[in-house]
């Protein structure tokens, strides 16, 4: 955003037309800004991604409370479950499970 050097208003950006460039022009006063056709970039930034950590480890699963809950994978009746609101307050929390036997993962919102 650009604004007007001597009223202070938000400048609006006008298209090229004809012979002549795009520019930026204040509704309020007869100040114009001439935008140049070539843009030169001063300086180059490279970003760094940052290292998140993970809301939920599968580890934490391990010394978790166990419930019976059936296996999709191998059957087994027994599983470690944590309880997380994931979403919004009205909406119900997410149950992540972890198989004792084969320790697949699985989560069930509900």
């Amino acid at each position: 955003m650009e604004f007007c050097p001597t009223c202070g208003m938000l400048l609006q950006y006008e298209l090229p037309h004809m012979d002549r460039s795009a520019r930026f022009y204040c509704p309020g006063c007869p100040y114009v800004c001439q935008i140049e056709p070539r843009i030169k970039i001063k300086r180059r930034q490279h970003l760094v991604r940052k290292k998140l950590d993970p809301v939920i480890s599968i580890d934490s699963l391990d010394n978790a409370q166990t419930t019976r809950e059936r296996c999709e994978m191998c059957g087994f009746d027994e599983a470690a479950f944590v309880e997380m609101q994931t979403r919004s307050a009205d909406e119900p929390a997410t149950r992540f499970y972890k198989c004792k036997g084969c320790r697949h993962t699985w989560n069930d919102s509900s």
